[in-house]
């Protein structure tokens, strides 16, 4: 019997990083058997679900195997980092497939691989040629709007109750971590339609990264309130903080893109109480989208000031997070708000070409004397979708399981499977088509760390959280290529900041976890896009203040109050 999770955390920079795969193939290519492991009957060829139940193994071996096709996506850190790292292992051969093909019985190829990321244009092409044919792999990995597609289509297998059946403990475990909204994301008239890839909502939250060398040397505090920040972004702006005597440092690194997880602007506004680009509970228990609410008209005031003042890039509106990043890499920025793994990317870059750089993160401030809330974004996008005429639907579950368990179980192989310390600490877990994470596994690593350290005694610590220590320890030992996890797991690390807001009761998680609705799948790109062009237009003092308002009413009359209406439909239906 297999055992439940015990505390781990997973790398920051992997969680910048990371790779979600996509699985693919052509019907013919994908075609496996209908026998299910030794004693056990397939569902998706009896129907006899109770029959079913019985006898389904979480970990129950094919015999004879079954094949299953992928597709995936190679990004630059599997492709120039990992396989140079891992000498005799390829996309196509290595540990994780030799696993479930040993273990499982499951015998994994790949139909197409792209190069990027499952957010690059080559995949998404690629991607929609396929659904278009319908000649559908085996497996897809889909976005929310491409699962209610394939889903309403019904081109999809029903994975009710195949993850009924097959889900592990620790499956499950995870997958409830969020409570019901990981699973209620994939979930369409009662019917599960895709296994999701579980991600972090807590990985979303911001902290404040500020250059603590700067404020030394300006002989200035750590900001605990907004208006602390405002004056430090006048010092950083005025002041010369780099003494090279030249009037060329902004105070705060933004994009064009306002919202992201590195030089982004949520922790700005949430200083504010303002919670754009998420969908939040109002004081009368209805949900709305925080972009349209009044606190973000004196969010966007705020920047706007600060962009006249020359605190801001001028022309930050044209630059995407790559342009930016160079702008912090060259020491002419002094503050950023982000996620954890900031450090890691592009922190770390302004340490490497100047030592002096002392990065540190701090929790968000407030414009008043109320602590602001944490906003933490739903983040699972992605899901693992079963053509539907595929036999062995309940594989992907097995697959699933087997994942978590080799790298988070009690009897877990982590160092093999997940970031093997012989291999430079990369993350083999890339090579598996599927890549499940407990949700909370950073903060739990962190929190294991900090007991490591006050006992004095670094030999209890197992897993990630032991891996993690030894980059700690090289950094200390003059390894300056691992700075980056000082930042976030030494003992002033971020994630310090993250169990004060636990503690202040200050996170606050989106409301809305559901499957796109109608007017969603239709408009919400587009206000989307209306949104932030607007948004950077005020703060770049190209249209007044007053021009939100006028925004609010626009979004409202094109499919905004379509939008809130059927979220709040949804938000009474799982209330009930």
């Amino acid at each position: 019997m297999r055992k439940r999770i015990f505390s781990t955390g997973i790398s920051a920079v992997l969680i910048g990083s990371m790779l979600l795969t996509a699985c693919g193939g052509n019907s013919s290519g994908g075609s496996s058997s209908s026998t299910s492991a030794a004693g056990e009957t397939s569902t998706a060829a009896t129907g006899d679900s109770s029959a079913a139940a019985e006898s389904a193994d979480p970990f129950g071996k094919y015999d004879p195997p079954i094949n299953m096709t992928f597709a995936r996506t190679v990004d630059n850190d599997l492709n120039d980092n990992i396989l140079p790292k891992t000498p005799g292992e390829t996309i196509d051969s290595n540990r994780w497939l030799d696993l479930y093909s040993d273990e499982l019985g499951i015998d994994i190829s790949y139909a197409w691989t792209v190069r990027g990321g499952l957010n690059d244009d080559a995949y998404t092409q690629k991607l929609n040629v396929t659904i278009a044919s319908g000649d559908l792999p085996d497996v897809l990995i889909v976005n929310r709007t491409q699962l209610k597609q394939l889903a309403e289509s019904d081109m999809i297998a029903d994975m009710t109750e195949f993850y009924d059946q097959y889900a592990s403990e620790l499956t499950r475990e995870v997958y409830n971590s969020e409570g019901p909204g990981i699973l209620q994301s994939a979930t369409f008239d009662g019917h599960l339609m895709a296994v999701p890839y579980a991600d972090a909502s807590v990985e979303s939250t911001h902290y404040l990264w500020i250059r603590q060398d700067w404020l030394d040397k300006l002989q200035l505090d750590p900001p605990k309130t907004m208006q602390d920040l405002l004056n430090i972004a006048d010092a950083f702006t005025t002041r010369d903080p780099d003494g090279n005597g030249k009037d060329d440092t902004y105070a705060m690194a933004v994009t064009k893109d306002l919202y992201s997880g590195a030089m982004g602007t949520e922790g700005f506004f949430a200083g504010y109480h303002s919670y754009p680009n998420m969908w939040v509970k109002t004081d009368d228990g209805t949900l709305a989208w925080g972009s349209v609410l009044p606190e973000t008209k004196d969010a966007l005031k705020a920047l706007a000031d600060m962009y006249a003042a020359g605190e801001l890039d001028p022309e930050f509106g044209i630059k995407d997070g790559a342009k930016v990043a160079e702008t912090i890499a060259a020491g002419k920025v002094g503050i950023d708000f982000g996620e954890q793994w900031n450090p890691m990317y592009p922190l770390i870059s302004n340490y490497q070409n100047d030592p002096e750089a002392d990065w540190v993160g701090y929790p968000i401030v407030s414009a008043d004397d109320t602590l602001p809330k944490v906003p933490q974004k739903f983040r699972t996008q992605w899901y693992y979708a079963v053509r539907k005429d595929y036999e062995n639907p309940e594989a992907v579950v097995k697959l699933i399981n087997m994942h978590l368990e080799k790298n988070w179980g009690e009897d877990n192989d982590f160092n093999h499977y997940y970031m093997p310390v012989e291999n430079g600490a990369v993350g083999v877990w890339k090579f598996s088509p599927v890549a499940p994470a407990p949700t909370n596994k950073n903060l739990e690593a962190f929190n294991e760390i900090e007991k490591a350290r006050k006992l004095g005694d670094m030999s209890i610590l197992e897993g990630e959280p032991a891996v993690i220590q030894t980059n700690l320890e090289a950094y200390y030992n003059g390894d300056t290529t691992q700075w980056g996890w000082d930042k976030i797991y030494g003992e002033n690390g971020v994630f310090h900041a993250l169990n004060g807001y636990i503690e202040n009761g200050q996170v606050m998680r989106e409301e809305f976890v559901g499957a796109p609705t109608p007017t969603m799948v239709d408009k919400q790109s587009s206000l989307k896009t209306m949104e932030l062009e607007m948004f950077v237009r005020i703060i770049m003092g190209d249209v007044s203040i007053d021009e939100f308002d006028k925004f609010v009413e626009n979004w409202n009359a094109l499919g905004g109050a379509d939008m809130t209406a059927e979220v709040n439909e949804w938000y009474q239906s799982v209330k009930n």
